[in-house]
């Protein structure tokens, strides 16, 4: 693929196309939305047909060599840092891959927004959702955490957008309030998992809501009144510290917005070969993730001259000292155009933030050592 598209501009891209408290009378985690819950994990967990692949033929030992050395830095790296975490490569062009702990299920956190994004641009293709059309997004519309828009709602009532511009205030912003809108305009969670299911991108969940979830993380229910102020700052520490551990200890265990690093490198890598969108719209969406504006020092850190990185970011909750969810995913373009899809979960660490980029970083750095190695025995075999 031609890495010049990425020079277009970001904003004419889709032009184109059991216990409570008194406060929480519930009980906190894993039973307030316990069926969407369960779905979410259900349908991501799906058994697909299994098929017979055609045997390729084998690599080169020169190949063999850099795919080794591969494997072994990763899992250099992963060691190195330690904690609960999954690192997934994968080569788009053969779709070799690599990894460690590539099959675990971590918490997905931001991530997630590029599976509602997903499920936006497809509808879009089918002719389900016209991303021009106006919407307004409202006070009652808000979310938590990190919502940019916040301040324009507040100060004029509302934002008059369109679905193709909330995509990039979603995905470029990691705005929650934007991704809210686009998951309510596409027909929310379940929405989500059927186009995972029917694009046979495995390995993937997607939890009941921003809103709903991240209260259950705190241990308490969700409340409009949330969305104000530090109103739920305020009531997440008014939580008991004993069922707050729980609440935060139980959605690691079993994240119900979870992945396997490995599901999200070859939904990635499907997305660019073309086979979830066109063409055209892949690389709509590729462009626009090489513009995120957040984690400009986690996987994109690392890159090269000449390489480009489309990539989302993920960070969760603190509690105790330990952060859930940081993450960043994404498609490592070479200036050959060559593409490696590649997924770095942390599911919860104690490591400073700087620390955890320069892992982030140091992954970046060998996948490009990799492709190098590549073009190296491609040269030397022209010789």
């Amino acid at each position: 693929m031609n890495t010049k598209r990425f020079l277009l501009p970001a904003t004419a891209v889709l032009a184109l196309a059991s216990c409570g408290t008194a406060e929480n009378p519930n009980p906190p985690y894993g039973v307030e939305w316990g069926e969407d819950i369960r779905l979410a994990q259900d349908e991501a967990e799906v058994p697909t047909p299994a098929v017979t692949p055609t045997p390729a033929p084998q690599p080169d030992p020169a190949v063999l060599q850099a795919r080794e050395e591969l494997s072994e830095t990763i899992t250099g790296i992963a060691e190195e840092f330690g904690g609960t975490m999954g690192i997934a490569v994968v080569d788009v062009d053969t779709g070799w891959s690599t990894g460690y702990n590539e099959n675990d299920w971590l918490p997905q956190q931001s991530v997630s927004k590029t599976w509602v994004t997903l499920t936006a641009l497809t509808m879009a293709e089918k002719g389900l959702l016209d991303l021009d059309a106006p919407i307004r997004v409202s006070r009652e519309d808000l979310t938590l955490f990190h919502q940019p828009m916040r301040k324009e709602i507040l100060r004029d009532g509302a934002v008059e957008t369109t679905v193709g511009e909330l995509i990039e205030r979603a995905i470029q912003q990691s705005d929650n309030t934007a991704n809210n809108a686009i998951l309510q305009r596409v027909g929310g969670p379940r929405a989500v998992r059927a186009m995972l299911r029917e694009q046979g991108l495995d390995g993937i969940r997607f939890g009941p809501g921003e809103k709903p979830m991240q209260s259950a993380i705190a241990g308490v229910r969700w409340r409009d009144s949330y969305s104000y102020e530090n109103n739920f700052f305020d009531a997440r520490d008014r939580v008991p510290e004993q069922v707050r551990k729980r609440a935060f200890e139980s959605y690691l265990d079993d994240p119900v917005d979870g992945a396997k690093p490995i599901g999200i490198a070859r939904a990635l890598a499907a997305v660019e070969r073309g086979e979830v969108l066109s063409k055209e719209r892949a690389e709509e969406l590729l462009t626009i993730m090489s513009n995120t504006r957040s984690g400009p020092r986690r996987l994109k850190g690392g890159r090269a001259d000449g390489w480009v990185v489309s990539h989302k970011t993920g960070t969760g909750q603190f509690w105790d000292g330990q952060q859930s969810g940081y993450n960043d995913v994404g498609v490592l373009f070479a200036p050959d155009s060559s593409a490696y899809a590649v997924a770095v979960m942390i599911g919860v660490t104690k490591r400073p933030t700087i620390e955890r980029m320069q892992m982030m970083q140091q992954v970046t750095r060998a996948v490009i050592a990799f492709h190098e190695a590549l073009a190296k025995d491609e040269a030397k075999a022209g010789e």
